[in-house]
């Protein structure tokens, strides 16, 4: 029933909002969030720049950086605009307040958390990936209730038709799609193969129990850049629907394991929580303090963020303090000198 208060134009304005609506129904969300948080230095922004296309220097990622992607999807007649969001998350040390920046911003329901971890260091694997699973928890529970924590996990399963999978009763399936890729693969086809058995078999256990896809990566092998693009456009622009062709589990190959194509029977090991996964994995391979939990270096010294004119105000600002502490330091001298010979002073 139309309102005789309102105005052609409110009219047609109303109509098209709802218009616009159908539409975003009919053919899919038009926005979707993916952030990629992990281990330091272990080549995520030069993974972003890939699939961006981006061909720049890459400087270390301080804090949290924004970046986007568009795409036109051609359906019959007509066309519809397609964004993608990637945030990226330099460090995981300290970063509660940060992690809830991009799930704040655009909510969970078209959002995607990519963690990358560096294989070639095994001794760091277990820490770096429960800090980034427990920050991305912790968020998320700050940020919803139960019950709609409880139906985002529901809607993954439905969704995906999983609800049938033999181990979903063991599972702690994560709110949102998650996908865990090893980075830095050309380093770890090197190493012992024990410990690779053991990394392969730990890391497949956490993506098993989380439900969560488990990719290998490595910017200097082709086939695997590529796997890496395609996930990408799947998290964010639905396409390709299946981005891993063929299930890989050999720790002698790079694995490739689509989330819920997994199994404990599959792994070899009893059903468990990341938790308990990651103490196991700390007995085989003793775990140390990850490059996150080091003091992190002053940047206002790394030459690869220099702004002269700030650098300037900077050095003129601190040989100011310097010549402050150093007259401060004399007054003190000075007072204590004149103090001690005091006619007053009883000590003497």
């Amino acid at each position: 029933m139309v309102d005789s208060s309102e105005t052609i134009q409110e009219i047609a304005y109303k109509l098209m909002l709802e218009q616009n609506k159908n539409e975003k129904i009919l053919n899919g969300p038009t926005e979707r969030t993916t952030f990629v948080l992990g281990s330091k230095g272990v080549g995520k922004t030069t993974m972003i720049n890939n699939f961006l296309d981006r061909n720049e220097s890459v400087k270390p990622t301080l804090a949290l950086e924004y970046s986007f992607a568009r795409r036109t999807n051609l359906s019959g007649q007509s066309s519809q605009k397609l964004i993608g969001n990637i945030w990226e998350l330099g460090s995981l040390a300290n970063s509660h307040q940060l992690i809830d920046v991009p799930i704040k911003s655009h909510g969970l329901e078209q959002f995607s958390a990519v963690i990358i971890l560096n294989l070639s260091e095994p001794s760091e694997l277990s820490n770096d990936l429960e800090s980034a699973l427990q920050g991305l928890k912790q968020s998320i529970s700050n940020l919803y209730s139960d019950d709609e924590i409880r139906r985002f996990r529901h809607n993954i399963i439905e969704n995906g038709s999983f609800k049938d999978h033999p181990d979903i009763n063991t599972m702690e399936v994560m709110p949102c799609t998650t996908v865990i890729i090893g980075g830095m693969y050309d380093k770890f086809e090197n190493l012992d193969p024990e410990v690779k058995k053991h990394v392969v078999r730990f890391l497949r256990s956490v993506s098993h129990a989380v439900g969560a896809t488990l990719i290998f990566y490595s910017n200097k092998v082709s086939s695997l850049s590529k796997t890496a693009r395609d996930v990408m456009n799947n998290l964010l622009f639905g396409s390709p629907q299946n981005p891993i062709r063929a299930v890989k589990t050999d720790y002698n190959e790079p694995v490739l394991i689509s989330h819920f194509s997994d199994s404990w029977e599959k792994i070899g090991v009893m059903p468990s929580n990341s938790e308990r996964i990651s103490i196991t994995f700390t007995s085989q391979i003793q775990q140390t303090k990850s490059k996150e939990n080091k003091e992190v270096n002053d940047p206002t010294k790394d030459p690869n963020f220099r702004e002269p004119i700030i650098d300037d105000l900077r050095a003129m600002k601190d040989e100011e303090l310097f010549r402050l502490i150093k007259n401060s330091e004399m007054k003190v001298k000075f007072d204590s000198f004149n103090l001690a010979n005091s006619p007053f002073n009883y000590l003497n």
